[in-house]
């Protein structure tokens, strides 16, 4: 087995694609059902690092080099109530006082045994103890299942989504989409153009230091860290600059590409906008509207991501973005239709993801009120 931050105890095969441990199995700790694992590797979300209850069936191993194991003598602690109090780093806010800044060993950090063994664990007092832990326990893993169903729902609208472009949009040589609205049926061939013949395509720049009186104005400057990959529509931003003669300013319904390493992530500009040159936008022409240029790019990003595949940073210039192929019909108003139906669709993820996202702060908000404060660790 080996640890993923923040979910837990996973196989070596589902996480790497493969197993590992090769000779070193001689030096793995022999782990059993509901026994737990602390991983000494620090995390961004877990810097004293991550601990788990092994809820498998079998006999699993861990590597001796950078975990620690233990099980709980007796019925308390509740081990899924010890859980949820591990996941929300009961262990990190009591560790952190012993470790020293940059204190690592062999990659991992470096923490005593009986410093985690001397962890206070808070638990309900009185004879009821146990039965409030497991009703505890019991309310959170139902919130959980909840959390888990509507996160696998969020996953299957952008499945279907994906698939749905794939049959909407043309593929490689063909001039026919799969699948085609039934008042559109018997309309004629898609046409394939370059992308500079569909717009005019804008690499943006950055003010440089000495063009200070360029910011405070009321154009919004766009970078890759501004651009959401769950957002459609570019939102606003924490910088702003003055139009001048030399500003080429993107007006609204333009399409702003990272085409610097984070490729791919892309928005609809919804008010007048420049970007910085990590990003190609496109000023759509006549031929086609921006939202369904839109939607053609993003089913091609998978593609337009190996373009750059050989550079040690990967770039696509201004030059090559103009040159990618988009297939669309010469009839606007099945342009609209099928950017509409795309729309449609990702409203639906949107209203899913937010329903996901109410559930994660509810539950974090309920884990706060069903445990003591870190105080009880600072006593």
């Amino acid at each position: 087995m080996s640890i993923t931050s923040g979910v837990g105890l996973v196989s070596q095969e589902e996480k790497f694609g493969r197993v590992i441990a090769g000779d070193s199995y001689k030096n793995y700790l022999l782990l059993k059902p509901n026994e737990f694992a602390y991983n000494k590797s620090a995390t961004k979300e877990y810097p004293e690092g991550f601990l788990a209850l092994y809820s498998g069936t079998a006999l699993a191993a861990v590597p001796n080099s950078i975990f620690t194991c233990f099980r709980i003598n007796g019925e308390s602690p509740d081990v899924r109530f010890l859980n949820y109090q591990f996941s929300d780093n009961l262990h990190g806010r009591w560790l952190r006082k012993f470790i020293q800044v940059g204190a690592r060993a062999h990659g991992s950090l470096s923490i005593n045994d009986s410093d985690l063994m001397a962890l206070p664990v808070p638990v309900p007092s009185g004879t009821t103890s146990v039965a409030e832990q497991q009703k505890i326990a019991d309310c959170l893993s139902s919130l959980d299942e909840l959390i888990a169903a509507q996160a696998r729902k969020v996953d299957a609208l952008k499945t279907h989504k994906k698939g749905l472009m794939q049959q909407l949009f043309p593929r490689e040589g063909e001039t026919l989409p799969r699948l085609r609205f039934p008042e559109f049926q018997n309309a004629g061939e898609w046409v394939n153009e370059p992308l500079g013949e569909l717009g005019e395509v804008i690499t943006g720049k950055t003010p440089s230091t000495k063009e200070s009186e360029l910011w405070g104005g009321d154009i919004l400057f766009i970078t890759p860290t501004d651009i959401s990959e769950d957002e459609k529509y570019q939102q606003a931003t924490a910088r702003k600059v003055v139009e001048t003669k030399s500003t080429k300013v993107l007006p609204t319904g333009s399409i702003v590409y990272t085409c610097i390493a984070s490729i791919g992530k892309m928005a609809l500009t919804v008010g007048p906008s420049i970007t910085n040159q990590q990003i190609n936008a496109v000023v759509p022409n006549k031929k086609t509207a921006g939202e369904f240029i839109y939607y053609a790019l993003l089913n091609l990003t998978p593609w337009i991501k190996t373009i750059p595949a050989s550079s040690t940073l990967p770039i696509i210039n201004k030059t090559e973005f103009s040159k990618i192929v988009i297939g669309y019909s010469e009839d606007k108003d099945e342009q609209q239709r099928i950017a509409a139906c795309l729309t449609s669709l990702d409203t639906l993820i949107t209203a899913a993801v937010q329903e996901l996202d109410t559930l994660k702060t509810h539950r974090k908000g309920l884990m706060q009120q069903l445990f003591p404060s870190t105080e009880v660790l600072e006593a």
